[in-house]
């Protein structure tokens, strides 16, 4: 059974001329008895002293508890203090799991890594411990893209299902507008564009969505290109971790990268929807002679090129925008204990960006 001795006193750090205050706890630890909880040895200096700081909060952006996980920041050059960052988080990390009483072992080999690395802090833990305690949320933890933006947002999946439902209902009343008296006899073109346009408003929250990295090392004989996108965020505007950087170059890289994965889906979405579209004619005209449809010559690919390079442009800034500034870094902070309130201005705001997309 370890040994714990706690004294906590307040130190504060300068830091870009601003001051931040920070709770500190020291810890006696019995190292024969903590290393138990660990399934293979790790070379951690909060086991080679006897006694370590263990940083819980930061006034850089947390809220306190296991709420507020931000760090604040972005910009490159900050080495010596991500390391001192890094160690932080290992110190919480392995005290979170001891608190748990969870071994090190049980935990998934993304998670131990990043862990190891000093990229996941003490928050980032618990919150991972209370999404176990649900059996979907436990059985899609296992599933990296979800596990990374559920740590980081604990409404994502609140997000899906505002977009898409806002989606469905523009999409049922632009088919219910543009097919009026024909709607019963057209419902298969209809359900056709409904789907559609649920998987592109899916994409549009997955792809720019805010996320805790947990990728494993890049091998050392990966390209220059493919080593800079490696280090990009998900989110241009996402709030970094503490132990964690990114220059601006890597933020801009976020939006190239991106906007190149949401051209691939727009372009993709509207071949697909328009070859849906053709075959349902032909086959209707197979089964049903008196099936007339005055159709028109289109350019195909040119206007499934145009809608891709709309929603890498436009939907790209736009939902980046949406979910790294003015939900983690504004509405996140303010109403972070208030989740009905939040979640309700989350739909306001995702109500307000999709309808001026069909503006623009």
């Amino acid at each position: 059974m370890a040994t714990l001795t706690f004294s906590t006193r307040s130190f504060l750090h300068a830091h870009h001329h601003r001051q931040h205050s920070f709770a500190i706890t020291s810890c006696r630890i019995n190292t024969a008895s903590i290393s138990s909880l660990f399934t293979h040895s790790l070379s951690l200096t909060v086991f080679a002293n006897k006694f370590h700081p263990v940083v819980f909060s930061s006034g850089n952006g947390g809220t306190g508890g296991t709420g507020g996980i931000g760090s604040g920041g972005g910009g490159g050059g900050h080495g010596h203090h991500d390391d001192q960052d890094r160690s932080r988080n290992r110190s919480e990390a392995i005290l979170a799991l001891a608190e748990a009483g969870r071994t090190f072992g049980s935990l998934p080999k993304d998670l131990a890594g990043a862990i190891e690395a000093g990229k996941v802090p003490g928050p980032i833990i618990h919150r991972y411990f209370e999404f176990e305690k649900s059996p979907v949320y436990s059985w899609l933890l296992n599933f990296g893209g979800f596990k990374e933006r559920l740590l980081a947002d604990d409404l994502f999946f609140t997000k899906i299902g505002i977009e898409c439902g806002v989606g469905i209902f523009t999409q049922c009343a632009a088919e219910l507008e543009k097919r009026r008296e024909r709607i019963t006899k057209e419902l298969d073109f209809a359900f056709s564009g409904v789907v559609l346009a649920l998987v592109a408003d899916f994409m549009l929250v997955w792809i720019p969505a805010p996320t805790v990295s947990l990728k494993p090392p890049i091998p050392l004989s990966s390209g220059a290109i493919s080593n800079f996108f490696y280090n990009c965020p998900d989110n241009a505007f996402q709030v970094a971790l503490a132990g964690t950087s990114y220059s601006l170059l890597h933020r801009i890289g976020a939006i190239v990268r991106n906007g190149a994965k949401l051209f691939t889906v727009g372009t993709g979405a509207s071949l697909i929807g328009v070859g849906v579209t053709s075959t349902l004619i032909n086959a209707r005209k197979v089964f049903g002679k008196s099936f007339a449809v005055e159709a028109e010559d289109v350019p195909v690919l040119s206007m499934s090129v145009r809608h891709g390079v709309d929603m890498s442009v436009s939907s790209n800034l736009r939902y980046q925008i949406v979910a790294g500034v003015i939900e983690q870094r504004i509405l996140e902070p303010l109403l972070h204990h208030h989740k009905i309130i939040l979640s309700a201005t989350c739909f306001a705001v995702r109500t307000g960006n999709t309808l001026l997309g069909s503006l623009m």
